[in-house]
């Protein structure tokens, strides 16, 4: 019997939790996510539980144990239950009863393959018990360890389900999957016969799966297969995966850490308002933007935005052009991000205020950045 197991499972916060639930005569068992990551090495972030037991059953267990229930999706059986400040959300077996390709109405089971069969993806269908007892009511285990990422069931129905399972397809591949296994041809047989349910995914929903895309070590083979499909045209109309490819190899030419906002950019018609990215995120976005087309030299914009970005806008020049990256790039950098502009606003007052301060200034720093930085105080205020 397969068994699982991890730091994530025995800490004394989640047992705890699934203790509390099977003292209570239930069913407790870990779920998806946790499950998924630990058996393949992966880092383990948040503890998902699955019971047969009711959220008000749930609640009233987690309080006679001294824990804190939180009824964070009650109508949908979850409630989130917190151990030592940590949360775990626990939720009861599910079966759908009606979708409309967002949503779903679902009904309360006691059965652990109802639930297993409503989920979308036969990797994410594997439970562990307190012990670590593994439990694969769907043979999704050999999908793992082949790292091939297979809808549960008809593909075409479980994306018709909600059709965010498009997206989260690629994006399961670019982080799971086996590049030379090729993606899941029944998968995108469903995926093609259903394009048109992707106009019903928000902008906010579309903006976050594809930031989490491209935040995977090499999102080209999954970028390059949505666009084959028509997935990618859809929801970045214009958007085109070919430089994502030799992006991820000049990044690691140049030492560049992965940046699915860089990757985003690279393909050339992410636009940061339409997929509803934060606030921190659209300006990072449309600031890589803006430098590739005022082709911003290299030092300026390490002078200006520090030397990781330079280095970062560098490796999606040269993908974008598909030109490998000049060889004194690195000089070029440093050369920016070393530079301290030599005037100060009290050298030029009183002779200049105000309004009049700030663009003398910007005049003067103009023809410091065009001498390559090498223009002195005396020969500016000269």
């Amino acid at each position: 019997m397969s068994t699982v197991g991890g730091e994530w499972l025995s800490r004394d916060e989640t047992q705890s939790v699934l203790k509390m639930l099977e003292a209570g005569g239930h069913v407790a068992l870990a779920v998806g996510g946790c499950v998924r990551n630990a058996l393949i090495g992966a880092p383990v972030a948040d503890v998902d539980i699955a019971t047969d037991a009711p959220p008000e059953r749930v609640i009233e267990l987690a309080q006679a144990a001294g824990l804190k229930p939180v009824p964070t999706g009650i109508d949908h059986g979850t409630v989130t239950v917190v151990a030592n400040g940590i949360g775990h959300e626990v939720t009861t077996f599910r079966a759908d009863v009606e979708t409309d390709g967002r949503r779903a109405v679902v009904r309360f089971s006691d059965n652990v393959a109802e639930d297993a069969a409503r989920r979308d993806f036969t990797m994410n269908a594997l439970y562990a018990d307190a012990r670590g007892t593994l439990l694969d009511p769907l043979g999704g285990l050999p999908d793992l360890e082949a790292r091939r990422v297979r809808f549960i069931g008809d593909a075409g129905q479980r994306i018709r389900e909600d059709y965010l399972r498009t997206l989260r397809f690629f994006r399961f591949n670019a982080w799971y999957g086996d590049p030379d296994l090729g993606l899941d041809a029944e998968a995108l047989a469903g995926i093609a016969a259903n394009l048109k349910g992707l106009e019903a995914l928000s902008a906010e929903r579309v903006g976050q799966e594809m930031t989490r895309l491209m935040a995977a070590p090499d999102p080209a083979p999954s970028a390059a297969a949505m666009e084959q499909a028509g997935v990618l045209s859809r929801v970045l109309p214009g958007a085109s995966a070919r430089a994502l490819g030799p992006l991820v190899h000049v990044e690691e030419a140049l030492g560049v850490a992965p940046d699915p906002l860089l990757r985003l950019a690279a393909t050339g018609e992410a636009d940061a308002r339409t997929l509803r990215l934060s606030k921190a995120q659209r300006r990072q976005l449309e600031l890589y933007q803006t430098l590739m087309s005022e082709m911003t030299d290299l030092p300026e914009i390490a002078w200006r935005h520090g030397p990781d970005t330079a280095r970062k806008l560098a490796a999606l020049r040269a993908a974008t052009f598909e030109q490998p990256p000049a060889a004194d790039t690195e000089a070029q950098i440093t050369k920016g991000a070393e530079a301290a502009f030599p005037v100060k606003p009290r050298d030029l007052m009183p002779a200049f205020e105000g309004p009049a301060l700030g663009e003398e200034l910007k005049r003067l720093e103009r023809a410091w950045i065009a001498s390559g930085f090498t223009l002195s105080r005396d020969d500016l205020l000269q």
